[in-house]
């Protein structure tokens, strides 16, 4: 007997045509974004300009199999654009100055854009981001790639449901240490770029680490500050941007927060770790042990919520692949990330609206991002005063 799929259900439930802009050799996230694209299968990685060099992005697209490789990201967009088989989304995995030119190009040439944060180098680019991805219709969606995971989304929910009361505390750390000497002058091809104002933009480590741990924290609080009060360091001697940043929050709610992102502290590796507390009870989650989290009521023991357990709520199991016991990380966070996203592509196809529960950042956290970015900037050049965001 044959079977064969026909219709609006088999054309919703066919791999996205999917392409990327970076990610060639020597890349670190080009793989990561890779993996998970592939991991629920959503996505077929079809073309690709992955580098800034030609020969070394038509060598990488051979080397990864991929049916069309580009010497740059222009002539893909244009090419792509212009076939019935071409790509539908791209993800763009650039160091970030290339991030708003290359969206730019893709969201003109009618294509779903999904980048790297943060989604530029100044607000005045991710504004006219914003206004394109409008005019364009298309999606416009940026991996912060810790929002994908099940116990961060367990932590959304119960702040959305009151479950911690009236928000009063936000506290968000991010040290690494891999940035403790001054590896860039080594030629190391992933610290020489972050530590470059040209490609990485006025931001350092508060852009390349900051900007997740300022993501995390607004969402699962929900709240956004309007003002904070930064002091960005740079301890190496003869680097060009911060390693260290250090933020006071202000929220409008009458809440406060502290954020500490720092790349020269020896003994940590990702050590990603968010409290939140409100009038009611308290949590926390730490990425290096992410498939637990620590919820505390006023009064009451402390509480551990496992991931694939009961005591998960819905929003944690819809995003869980793996039984209890079996860790989900880094590359899982990825992958929800680029599931949802894979949501929103196949209701565009369809023409019927996302279902409700349907979740990933867009162009307003990218923006959000970039705004904390500089008015940290600000803040701290001024003498760590307390500036608008």
């Amino acid at each position: 007997m044959t079977i064969e799929a026909s219709g609006p259900a088999a054309q919703a439930r066919r791999r996205i045509r999917l392409g990327m802009v970076g990610g060639g050799e020597g890349a670190f996230i080009g793989a990561v974004h890779r993996i998970a694209a592939r991991l629920d299968d959503h996505y077929e990685l079809i073309a690709g300009a992955l580098s800034s060099t030609p020969e070394k992005a038509l060598r990488s697209a051979v080397a990864l199999g991929l049916a069309r490789g580009y010497p740059d990201y222009q002539t893909m967009a244009r090419e792509e654009a212009a076939r019935d088989d071409g790509i539908e989304a791209v993800a763009i995995v650039t160091p970030n100055d290339q991030h708003a030119p290359a969206a730019q190009a893709f969201l003109e040439a009618g294509i779903h854009v999904i980048c790297d944060k943060p989604v530029t180098t100044t607000l005045a680019d991710a504004e006219r981001l914003r206004a394109l991805t409008r005019s364009s219709g298309r999606l416009f969606a940026v991996t912060y790639n810790y929002s994908g995971y099940p116990m961060v989304r367990h932590a959304r929910r119960l702040v959305r449901e009151g479950a911690l009361g009236d928000i009063r505390l936000v506290q968000v750390e991010y040290p690494q240490d891999w940035l403790t000497e001054p590896l860039e002058s080594t030629g190391q091809k992933q610290a020489a770029w972050r530590t470059d104002p040209q490609r990485s933009g006025a931001g350092g480590c508060v852009g390349d680490i900051g900007t997740h741990a300022y993501q995390l924290a607004g969402f699962v609080s929900g709240l956004q500050p309007t003002q904070l009060c930064a002091e960005l360091s740079t301890f190496v001697p003869g680097r060009a941007l911060d390693d260290n940043v250090q933020v006071m929050l202000r929220y409008a709610n009458g809440a406060r927060g502290l954020l500490w992102a720092s790349q020269v502290a020896p003994g940590n590796e990702n050590a990603l770790r968010l409290r939140v507390y409100g009038s009611r009870a308290g949590l926390e989650w730490q990425q290096e042990q992410p498939n637990h989290l620590r919820f505390t009521p006023f009064g009451e023991a402390p509480r551990t919520v496992s991931r694939g357990t009961a005591s998960a709520n819905a929003d944690a199991a819809r995003v869980t692949r793996l039984p209890s016991g079996h860790p989900e990380g880094y590359l899982e966070g990825f992958a929800t990330v680029y599931g949802e996203i894979a949501q929103a592509i196949h209701a565009a196809r369809e023409g019927r609206p996302l279902p409700a529960e349907v979740d990933f950042p867009t162009i307003e956290d990218g923006i959000h991002g970039v705004a904390f970015i500089e008015a940290a900037v600000r803040s701290s050049a001024a003498g760590a005063v307390w500036v608008k965001v």
